[in-house]
């Protein structure tokens, strides 16, 4: 038996595993993934009204989050870009100013995720780095010290 085949933290009694990391979402993954659809309808109304702060914080409230519901988390991020994509670079400072903090750390939170995924979907980085340099301008480094630190990703 060669000792590179050998999973050494199978038995390491300290190993801590991903599901202990954070509670899964409570909700069904079906459950999960309704919700997300439902919010996305919710969003294009609010979005026709011109109602940029409320749709993003109907984007940001009751997130997906945890193992087994990446299409919800998908369709979410979809969701708060193109939010994103469709507010102006004047209106960002004061519909950042309107969120919650922990819709901000949120937001945040997105933005990070969707700058690690370039070329996917309607992800522009220049927007994404605009709207990070207002939220960081409003909330401070303490929103991206939260994010980097929160063990629910998005």
């Amino acid at each position: 038996m060669s000792f590179r085949k050998i999973d050494i933290d199978a038995y390491d009694e300290d190993v801590v595993l991903e599901g202990e990391l954070c509670e899964p979402d409570p909700r069904d993954p079906a459950q999960v993934l309704r919700d997300a659809k439902q919010k996305q309808a919710a969003v294009r109304s609010s979005l026709a009204r011109g109602d940029i702060p409320g749709t993003l914080e109907i984007a940001l409230d009751n997130i997906p989050y945890g193992p087994n519901v990446e299409e919800a988390k998908n369709l979410t991020l979809q969701i708060v870009v193109s939010i994103l994509n469709s507010t102006k670079s004047s209106e960002i400072l004061s519909v950042v100013k309107a969120l919650s903090q922990d819709a901000q750390d949120t937001l945040m939170k997105y933005i990070y995720k969707g700058m690690g995924m370039p070329g996917w979907g309607d992800v522009s980085g220049s927007v994404l780095l605009g709207w990070h340099e207002k939220l960081t301008e409003v909330a401070g480094t303490g929103c991206i010290v939260r994010v980097m630190t929160d063990r629910k990703s998005v």
